[in-house]
């Protein structure tokens, strides 16, 4: 009632684990509508994608059946005209339900145009001119994997963190496509989406995909703050996603992912080893890879390649701390203000919530006790490092 002004309830049934299934659809004004390929999109980390694959690998003939009849009928009845997507949860049972329809080209597009050969920009301004579509559900060709290169610690619950760039180096290739916004020496901002460029890799098989993706991201050098790249060099070797039955669900990071990734070190302090820079060379008809000091052909301040944690990192980031002082991990907005200036609070429990390049993220309370110099206000930017409030022991 508070929120909409009305008391109605729409019940939905819950599915557990569900994954994340999608169709991209073309309908033009003559009735004309075709499902232009399939999508898993079920890797995500608070209910936002991080990797999305055409066609969606897994499902039964009869589910994809389902899909695309379903999304051409929703499409139709709406009368819909443009290009779209019909988004669809497949429960651990087999069920499919239907989500949504997102009235737009999403980011995660490329990956269809890679296996249906099928320019969808293109096809929206034939659309747009009222040219009819002119053709069925185009045939499929091999698989393609999409990487969202986010700016987010992933060692930290996935943290955003804007920063400057100090070295890019992207890999190319067969197979290979590279969709970035940013470039050496440009800053990622706070104040916009934390994705800084798509990694696209296409195979003839969703295995060949898979190893493609192997040596791109191992290749893909992004340097002078965090990204999600470690995360994808996990994933790409882990079982639950690279292997059938394929186990991976929406929740899946959050509740089973076995999370190894250090956090982000920050640049090499005076006196460290030299960042190596690896380049490949074409010599006598053959690819070599040699290894040379970072900087030799441009300057680079970047964090080495650090091991993997022995541990699991915590499911969301750790609020920084120092003694009593419970202090932002990251620059952001204050959205919420959780708990009041004397409150008693356990450790664990909420006490503002910053929002920082359009995700939400709880700063929790790293000891219990009572929580004292708290003026924290909605609206209020912090720094990162910056004190919300002590939390003290009870006098």
């Amino acid at each position: 009632m508070a929120a909409f002004g009305r008391g109605e309830c729409f019940v939905e049934r819950y599915l557990d684990r569900p994954r994340h299934v999608e169709t991209q659809c073309l309908a033009d004004a003559h009735g004309n509508v075709v499902v232009v390929s399939t999508r898993d999109c079920s890797l995500q980390r608070r209910h936002q994608k991080l990797v999305e694959e055409a066609p969606a690998p897994f499902l039964t003939p009869e589910q994809e059946t389902l899909l695309r009849d379903s999304s051409k009928a929703i499409l139709r009845e709406a009368g819909y005209v443009g290009a779209g997507t019909c988004e669809f949860l497949v429960g651990q049972d087999g069920t499919v339900s239907f989500l949504e329809v997102n009235t737009r080209l999403q980011v995660e597009h490329p990956v269809t145009e890679e296996v249906a050969g099928v320019d969808l920009v293109r096809e929206m301004f034939r659309i747009a001119a009222g040219e009819p579509l002119g053709y069925d559900d185009p045939p499929l060709r091999g698989h393609s994997i999409e990487f969202r290169i986010n700016a987010e610690d992933a060692g930290r619950g996935f943290l955003p963190t804007p920063g400057t760039i100090s070295r890019w180096r992207a890999p190319s290739g067969p197979g290979i496509r590279v969709d970035s916004g940013y470039e050496q020496g440009e800053t990622v901002p706070g104040d916009y989406d934390s994705l800084t460029a798509k990694l696209i890799v296409t195979g003839a098989t969703r295995a060949q995909a898979l190893e493609r993706a192997r040596r791109a991201l191992d290749e893909f050098e992004i340097e002078g703050m965090p990204t999600v790249l470690p995360f994808h060099r996990a994933v790409v070797t882990d079982p639950a996603f690279t292997a059938e039955p394929f186990a991976v669900h929406t929740r899946w990071i959050e509740t089973e992912f076995d999370n190894r990734i250090a956090p982000y070190a920050g640049p090499v302090a005076a006196g460290e080893p030299p960042v190596l820079e690896r380049i490949t060379v074409e010599v006598g008809g053959k690819r070599l890879e040699v290894a040379l000091p970072a900087g030799l052909g441009a300057p680079a301040a970047a964090a080495p390649k650090k091991p993997a944690a022995g541990r699991r990192a915590r499911k969301q980031a750790a609020s920084s701390a120092g003694g009593d002082a419970l202090v932002s991990p990251m620059q952001g907005t204050i959205v919420k203000v959780v708990v009041a200036d004397g409150d008693t609070v356990a450790e664990g429990d909420p006490i503002v919530v910053l929002e920082a390049m359009k995700m939400e993220q709880p700063l929790t309370a790293h000891r219990a006790g009572v929580v004292l110099g708290l003026a924290a206000e909605v609206g209020a930017t912090v720094a990162a490092g910056a004190a919300i409030c002590e939390i003290k022991d009870p006098s």
